[in-house]
């Protein structure tokens, strides 16, 4: 095995654009000496140029000194040619996202390097196995996924292919850790860890949004207050840039054989078409001003409306009581009614609790009421209900969604989707539950990883507004996960990986 802990480890690194430039960086800046080989002339002297701007602002932040920058760039060596590379130990390619181009490069790189030198791909999507299979010795080539910016995202993916050697990943896993990076090892499966736990948020806000039960702006509102994502999907969506993430959408869905639980939805062609790709383009989902800032989309405003008598379902007695309300012990003709159903939609919980649908206003229950409130109403719910409901659920200055009836509001929906994703990502064993976590909170910036985020919900209630909304639906989309059935049902972790 490599002893990547070596002082005198060489390494090289092909492709000098934004990933290639930030992993030299890293790996210079943690003791290794660097060859840096670019095929555009003069790319890689204008990437070491770029690394220096980069490090001298650290240093004005007091992160690193002068000396250690120095230091750093004095280990970057720009080489005009691949032949460059025989000393290297270990070689990480960072060139163009195609197959071909990366299979013709390791098999001039073979017969340059010693044949224990790693070869390691920075490919965000394709096949390592199939990058390998064009090389005499498979068994030394391996994925290496990082994210950008390298130098701030703290994670890198460890990829290995159908015939990648123990050692190999084992080495390249030793050398995240030397530069402060968390690597997370994966199977060579479409997506690797984090595009494909990225299948569960995005896709099931564009369904909502193209059922009609709330605007995509409300939809951003209740995933970032209630249920704590830095960021709703819309604006993720205008941030990655809508031509990306659809295309990435539907190659996953395509990789999989038309899986129903990742399927893109048509909402995106045609803003992609139209160009509304967001931020890039100044318009997405959101309009951006000159200075990059979103539109602020106006909330609902609160109706002066009151009801005359409340009847509410247990979970929601202590709220009322505190917002000032005497909450019935039995519906009248004419009360509101408010329920609070996991995975159901409000009309069908007002006929199962025979309610009138038309009083009858659901409240969403799952995060608790602290930060937002979504209330959702039936067909039928009367408006003066509706504004009744909203008033009476806004009268503490907590701000308040209205969305159209749906199986399992919006964040329950959404959340349940993602941890579903997550549990079938580690009953195939493409990571582990602790790599799922990780890479989910360092890559996508989520609140908790899949499985913690079930965990905190509680795995049975996951199971619950799976299984309503598959009930409602009709639709394989939402078969919950083998993993996160049988963990709920014996009222253990997500997180728990078998015994034997």
């Amino acid at each position: 095995m490599l002893d990547i802990q070596r002082p005198d480890l060489v390494a090289g690194v092909a492709g000098s654009g934004t990933m290639g430039r930030g992993i030299v960086q890293v790996l210079a800046q943690c003791g290794v000496r660097t060859l840096v080989y670019d095929a555009q002339a003069g790319a890689a002297a204008k990437a070491r140029d770029a690394i220096a701007k980069s490090l001298a602002g650290i240093v004005q932040k007091g992160r690193i000194s002068q000396a250690d920058m120095d230091a750093a760039l004095a280990r970057i060596e720009i080489v005009d040619a691949l032949a460059a590379f025989k000393p290297c130990h270990l070689v990480l390619e960072a060139i163009v996202e195609l197959l071909g181009p990366k299979q013709q490069l390791f098999q001039a790189l073979e017969g340059i390097v010693s044949g224990t030198c790693i070869l390691a791909s920075n490919t965000s999507s394709l096949s390592v196995t199939a990058m390998a299979s064009a090389c005499a010795k498979p068994g030394r080539v391996i994925g290496y996924h990082f994210f950008n910016p390298v130098p701030v995202m703290k994670i890198v993916e460890v990829v290995d292919g159908e015939l990648t050697e123990p050692w190999v990943g084992e080495a390249m896993a030793a050398l995240a850790r030397r530069y402060g990076h968390k690597p997370v090892r994966c199977k060579d499966t479409p997506g690797f860890i984090v595009n494909h736990a990225g299948r569960g948020y995005v896709p099931e806000s564009l369904r909502v949004l193209q059922e009609g039960v709330a605007g995509f702006a409300t939809i951003d509102r209740i995933l970032v207050d209630a249920a704590g994502f830095r960021l709703g999907p819309f604006g993720l969506l205008d941030l990655v840039g809508l031509d990306v993430a659809h295309g990435v959408m539907k190659s996953m869905h395509g990789q999989y054989y038309g899986e129903p639980k990742y399927a893109p939805f048509f909402l995106s062609d045609p803003r992609v078409a139209a160009g509304l790709h967001g931020r890039k383009t100044g318009r997405g989902w959101y309009r951006y001003g000159k200075d990059g800032v979103a539109e602020k989309i106006p909330e609902q405003p609160v109706p002066a409306a009151k009801a005359e008598s409340i009847w509410c379902a247990p979970e929601l007695k202590e709220l009322l009581i505190r917002l000032g309300a005497k909450p019935e012990s039995k519906p009248g003709p004419n009360s509101l009614c408010l329920v609070a159903p996991l995975g159901r939609d409000a009309t069908t919980t007002a006929i199962q609790l025979d309610l009138k649908p038309e009083n009858t206003v659901a409240v969403d229950p799952l995060f608790g009421f602290a930060k937002r409130r979504t209330l959702m109403t039936t067909p039928v719910t009367r408006p003066a209900v509706r504004d009744a409901a909203h008033a009476l659920l806004a009268s503490d200055g907590v701000p308040v969604s209205v969305i159209r009836d749906s199986a399992g509001f919006v964040a329950q929906r959404v959340v349940a989707h993602v941890v579903n994703v997550g549990c079938d990502i580690v009953q195939q064993g493409i990571a582990s539950p602790e790599d799922l976590d990780s890479a989910v909170m360092l890559g996508l910036g989520y609140p908790k990883g899949p499985l913690a985020m079930g965990d905190a919900i509680g795995g049975a209630k996951v199971l619950a507004i799976l299984e309503a909304m598959q009930s409602f639906y009709q639709e394989p989309r939402y078969r919950p996960s083998p993993w996160l059935q049988r963990r709920a049902r014996l009222g253990v972790s997500l997180l728990q990986q078998d015994l034997f």
